[in-house]
């Protein structure tokens, strides 16, 4: 392999070098990801990041053999992303693991309150003007965008939010009186 000395190289010719390693070798780490992390779109984004770290070198770095040194960095992605993984698999139970289920059931009387306080809310956004109350059911029930609403009903992004802040304030004061 050829020797990499970072600081003496023109911006041209270590960039030869970076071209060259990433036509010969991309595969390769490519295909070493996918054996690790089982995830096409994780050993893309891995192959990606060896790539981005073996350009960041620090500029006094002497590069014997760049293909080991791409694939020590590969190592060391490797081993991050499979840590990262295993810790994030336990955060997101399966839900065939029954983690789903709640694991206490409301009792009818945080039943009754919950609807009462939802009757109340209820009755907060009816006393809104029509078109306020029409963009916050298609904000918040809907889902619909905030340009999407305008769009549908022929007004400006500027008076969605405007009447969205106008039945948030309302819902606001509604849920203010019930916890006092």
């Amino acid at each position: 392999m050829r020797e990499l000395v970072l600081p003496s190289l023109q911006p041209s010719a270590f960039g030869i070098v970076v071209r060259d390693l990433h036509r010969t070798e991309e595969p390769r780490l490519r295909g070493f990801f996918l054996r690790r992390l089982r995830n096409p779109n994780d050993a893309a984004d891995a192959t990606q990041e060896t790539f981005l770290r073996f350009l960041e070198a620090p500029q006094k770095t002497i590069i014997d053999n760049p293909q080991a040194y791409l694939f020590q960095i590969a190592k060391s992605v490797a081993s991050r992303s499979g840590a990262r993984t295993a810790a994030e698999s336990r955060l997101f139970l399966l839900a065939e693991d029954g983690f789903d289920q709640p694991l206490d059931a409301p009792s009818q009387e945080r039943i009754v309150n919950g609807r009462q306080c939802l009757l109340l809310l209820a009755k907060a956004i009816e006393v809104l003007p029509n078109r306020c109350q029409e963009v916050f059911i298609l904000s918040r029930l809907h889902g619909m965008s905030n340009g999407e609403i305008a769009a549908r009903l022929g007004i400006s992004r500027n008076m969605v939010e405007k009447h969205i802040i106008k039945a948030l304030i309302q819902c606001a004061k509604v849920r203010a009186e019930l916890f006092e």
